[in-house]
């Protein structure tokens, strides 16, 4: 018995760096069985994508098409996509972020922010294919578990452990 499509929204401070790579990765990988989103905290919401988050995809080879920065009030609205899982990339959004529509199950995976690196076009570019790798390394793990289950609750378990990778 195949899953039906499983709807996933990472979050993150600002959402333009760490959850963009997120939603842009599993978008890639997970063709036909994940929906990818992001969103990030209203008030720190960053105007466009972190240039960092293009030099990762580019050297991925992963499209960036279509990511934006968005709020997470987007996905507490009415009519918004219902989220199936739903993981921070920070501990503070963790304990920061909304009651989601139909309590989705949650997990912690926590990156540093780009900003924690010193300044430099070498250093900040390393820390985003860094990044990238690691969040791809989950992922693949994440599409692969997905494959062999019978039903989306059994996933939610999975997703908690691979924050431990």
């Amino acid at each position: 018995m195949q899953l039906s499509v499983t709807n996933v929204l990472f979050v993150s401070r600002e959402n333009a760096y760490r959850s963009l790579l997120a939603e842009a990765c599993l978008r890639h990988l997970g063709r036909g069985r994940f929906k990818a989103y992001s969103c990030g905290v209203p008030a720190l919401l960053a105007i466009g994508p972190n240039k960092w988050t293009a030099v990762a995809l580019h050297t991925a080879s992963i499209p960036e098409d279509g990511l934006r920065c968005k709020s997470w009030s987007e996905f507490t609205r009415s009519g918004a996509p219902r989220m199936d899982f739903v993981i921070s990339l920070d501990s503070e959004t963790l304990h920061e972020h909304p009651i989601w529509p139909g309590q989705p199950n949650t997990a912690l995976w926590n990156y540093p922010p780009i900003t924690a690196k010193k300044p430099g076009s070498a250093e900040y570019s390393l820390a985003a294919v860094q990044t990238l790798l690691s969040l791809r390394r989950r992922l693949e793990l994440l599409v692969s578990l997905h494959s062999g289950l019978r039903a989306r609750a059994d996933l939610g378990h999975d997703i908690q452990d691979l924050a431990h990778l």
